[in-house]
Parts: C-alpha cells; sequence; structure tokens
C-alpha cells in the first residue's frame, strides 16, 4: 500500500473516535490532526518518525501519542504496518480515578505526548512480541466492531479502548529499558499527588515517592507544567470541590474537609484565588 490516507478523521459527532490500519512503502508528508489526539501501534517493519523537526527510529512493538496539533510524518519505511487509533483527549476521562495513578499512563498518555512535541523526545513504549500479539488481537476486535457498526458498538468500542490504555499502561510501568528517568520521576509524582490529593500530603512526602529532592521535583514541574506540585495539589482539590459544590447539598465546612483543606476560610480564599467568586456563589450561580 502507497501513502495509506484512509480518513484521518470522523465526522460523527457524537462519536469522535477513528481506527485504521495503514501501510507506508513510501515517505508520508508531514501532517498534524488539530482535533485528535494519535495512538500509534507498529505492528511490522520500521520506519524514521518525524516529529515536528526531530526524528527517531521507530520499529515493530512501539506504541506512542501524537498530540492533536503535532506535526508528524514517517520517512524511510521498511514494511511498515501501523494501527492508527484517533480519538478525542477528552475520552481518556471515561477512565475511572484508578487509571490516573499508573504512572505507565501518565507517562504515555500525558508526559510522551507534551515532551514529544516540544523537543527532541525518543522514549516510547516497546512491547515484547507477547504482548504485541494481545494488543494486535484486542484491535482486531475493535476494528470489527467499528465496521460493523451493530448496536451498542459505540459502547463496546470505547470499553475495548479504556481497556486497551489500561493494558498498554500496565506494560509501560513494567518496561525494563528506554524510559527517561526524568520523566519516570515525573510520573511517580503525579500519580502519588492524584491518588492522595484529598489526604494531607507534604512535598516531602511527594518528593520521596518520586525518589528525588523536593527542590527538584519543584524544578520539574516548572519546567514541564509551569506550575508547582502544591498548586498542581491545589488545583486537584478545587475541582473536587466544584464537583461537591455542584451536585450535592454538603455544607461549605464538609467539603473543604473533603477534598483536602484544613477548614472551610482556607477553602474559601484559595476559591477566590482562582475562580473570582466565593464557593456560596458559586454554587448559586450553578
Amino acid at each position: 500500500m502507497n501513502n495509506v490516507y484512509l480518513e484521518w478523521f470522523t465526522t460523527d459527532e457524537q462519536f469522535p473516535f477513528f481506527i485504521q490500519y495503514g501501510g507506508h512503502q513510501e515517505n508520508t508528508e508531514q501532517h498534524r490532526h488539530i482535533d485528535f489526539s494519535e495512538l500509534v501501534i507498529v505492528l511490522h517493519g520500521n520506519a524514521t518518525h518525524v516529529v515536528n523537526h526531530e526524528t527517531s527510529f521507530i520499529k515493530k512493538g512501539n506504541v506512542f501519542v501524537i498530540n492533536g496539533g503535532t506535526s508528524h510524518a514517517y520517512l524511510d519505511p521498511h514494511d511498515l504496518k501501523i494501527c492508527n487509533i484517533m480519538f478525542r483527549p477528552e475520552m481518556l476521562k471515561l477512565a475511572g480515578p484508578d487509571l490516573r495513578t499508573l504512572k505507565g499512563f501518565q507517562a504515555l498518555f500525558i508526559l510522551e505526548p507534551h515532551y514529544r512535541n516540544i523537543h527532541s523526545f525518543e522514549s516510547k513504549l516497546n512491547l515484547s512480541i507477547t504482548s504485541l500479539e494481545y494488543v494486535t488481537s484486542l484491535i482486531s476486535i475493535m476494528v470489527e466492531e467499528y465496521q460493523k457498526k451493530h448496536q451498542g458498538y459505540k459502547t463496546m468500542l470505547a470499553s475495548r479502548f479504556m481497556e486497551l490504555i489500561v493494558y498498554l499502561s500496565r506494560q509501560y510501568d513494567h518496561q525494563e529499558t528506554g524510559v527517561q528517568s526524568h520523566l519516570m520521576h515525573l510520573a511517580n509524582a503525579i500519580s502519588y499527588i492524584e491518588d492522595h490529593y484529598l489526604e494531607s500530603i507534604t512535598l516531602d512526602e511527594i518528593a520521596g515517592q518520586s525518589e528525588i529532592s523536593v527542590r527538584h521535583l519543584n524544578r520539574i514541574f516548572k519546567n514541564d507544567y509551569q506550575t508547582s506540585p502544591i498548586a498542581y495539589l491545589q488545583r486537584l482539590r478545587l475541582e473536587r470541590a466544584c464537583m461537591l459544590l455542584k451536585n450535592t447539598c454538603l455544607s461549605i465546612t464538609e467539603i473543604a474537609y473533603q477534598c483536602g483543606f484544613n477548614d472551610s476560610n482556607y477553602l474559601a480564599r484559595q476559591f477566590r484565588k482562582n475562580y473570582g467568586m466565593s464557593p456560596i456563589s458559586y454554587r448559586k450561580n450553578q
């Protein structure tokens, strides 16, 4: 197949998801998908992958994610066969909160695509033969669902996609080589924060779980997220508070304690600082 471009997007606004196989025998042009992120599984062969203006070698078993808006292309392909799964980033929100605590999920679906878009970054998941066979069988089931479109296929596809994401995240956690320590330190920190943000945790605890110093923890957060670990923690707590304000009749004091704040006054100060209104005003506006 020469430069296979079937359709890189779907017009189904109710189900913004697309899956296809692609075979490339010639170089492809640099292209991007504005509204979609792209999960790529290399099923066979090898090639040079160009992201923006940086290159890296990809081969059978490699898995990586390209964020929407990131320009990429394939050069010098040799029997290259890939599976492209195009998805809106909001689909990841279908997963349970436990998924976001997986270090592999943070690394593969959140951190790697971010790094890949801003500078040269070659780290990627490398599946074993056995793992690739399992992933290939799961993809085949998804493709059949997508093509036949039986009743309930959207729910089935979303479920299978989540299964694939969890499996790949676990594989990333367990791979022994090829993962940059910087990335995994950051993934460890984020996973720990998202697993314990409703508890009373300290910078020392977060840094200790990440096996780095507090100073280094602050540095990598500032460099990569333009924020601090504590600000990231507070954001998660405030998002939880917003959800409880909208969907429950709990008092402000109860919500403060359930969201990890010491008291309702501290919650109110943080709320005004971030949203420009009090928790009570926010609840009334909803």
